[in-house]
């Protein structure tokens, strides 16, 4: 006679219960941009949003990166790291196919034995893996769980492309979710268009470099197709995030877009017509673009600056590559 299977009980909710973040020293002005591409800070600034974008040293690893964000978000908690149960990392940069740079992070915490594993959803890599930290808690696969989103975009970026050389850029964010008594992570709204995949890729190329003719990492992207993609098709997606959420924009106290272009959050705020005392998120006038890390960057600079408080009704989105997206309403930590 067969038994029954016993499965976990996990948290009836999840949240957030802190942030890190990690910026590389090193600050890129438009000036110094503009000495590889035929350009100059006014358009740059016009067409972008970016004054300056930290780029990481050249010995900088993806993991050093999310180790120093990770380390972070574990000392707001007052976490050991051993009470992490699963490590996510969220990252396009990490150049290894395995083993993933989430099992590097996880060992060089202290975090070992916990679960590890890398997440590739591009610029939503975040909030795909804050919802899958949630469904993990709830679920009772995991107590706590630890995303990282990291990117060193700069190893993939040809300095002299025009098209690109001045939005990309380097960083780490992290957040620790655990149960929680109350909702503290609403319903992720998520989903991809693979039929629009060449907007964006990563590849390495034989091409045509200043430095002579080899292979090169490579970053391409179709700027005006993923500008209509993003103003036409992600407010929808974020309205649903709110309502999935019982929510109205009106409960909104701050808006945490992914940091592709300030074109772009311009667009998404007139989009979804947001009250007037909502706190946007603006980090890509000093970080620049830096995909999965963006967001949690962002969040983390406004709690640094009093622009976001705990609390506070927070509603994130990520976009990007594949063509990838998610958004969910999260309480600030």
């Amino acid at each position: 006679m067969s038994r029954a299977l016993a499965v976990p009980t996990g948290s009836p909710f999840a949240r957030i219960v802190s942030l890190g973040s990690y910026r590389p020293s090193r600050v890129i002005t438009n000036a110094e941009i503009c000495e590889t591409i035929d350009s100059t800070d006014a358009w740059i600034q016009e067409r972008s949003g970016i004054v300056e974008r930290r780029r990481a040293a050249p010995d900088e690893t993806v993991a050093d990166m999310g180790v120093a964000a990770g380390a972070k978000a574990l000392a707001a908690a007052g976490l050991d790291p051993q009470s992490i149960d699963l490590v996510i990392a969220a990252t396009a940069t990490h150049p290894y196919q395995t083993p993933a740079a989430a099992t590097e992070i996880t060992d060089r915490l202290g975090a070992t034995p916990a679960a590890a594993l890398d997440i590739s959803a591009a610029c939503a890599g975040f909030c795909y893996g804050i919802a899958m930290a949630s469904d993990a808690v709830r679920a009772g696969s995991a107590t706590r769980v630890l995303v990282i989103a990291v990117e060193k975009l700069s190893d993939w970026v040809d300095k002299t492309d025009r098209g690109t050389a001045f939005l990309f850029a380097d960083g780490a964010g992290a957040a620790v979710v655990e149960g929680s008594t109350t909702a503290g992570i609403g319903p992720v709204v998520w989903g991809s268009d693979g039929a629009q995949k060449d907007a964006i890729t990563m590849s390495v190329s034989h091409i045509e470099h200043r430095d002579g003719l080899g292979e090169f990492p490579v970053l391409t992207m179709q700027g005006q197709a993923v500008f209509r993609w993003a103003i036409g098709d992600i407010a929808p997606v974020c309205r649903r995030a709110v309502q999935a959420a019982g929510l109205t924009l009106d409960d909104i106290d701050v808006f945490v877009p992914h940091q592709a272009n300030m074109r772009i959050t311009d667009a998404l705020v007139r989009a979804l017509k947001l009250p007037p005392t909502v706190r946007i998120a603006r980090d890509i006038r000093t970080a620049g673009n830096t995909s999965a890390a963006s967001v949690p960057l962002a969040l983390d600079r406004m709690v640094e600056l009093g622009e976001a408080r705990s609390g506070d009704t927070a509603l994130l989105v990520g976009f990007g590559a594949g063509l990838t997206y998610a958004a969910q309403v999260v309480t600030v930590p």
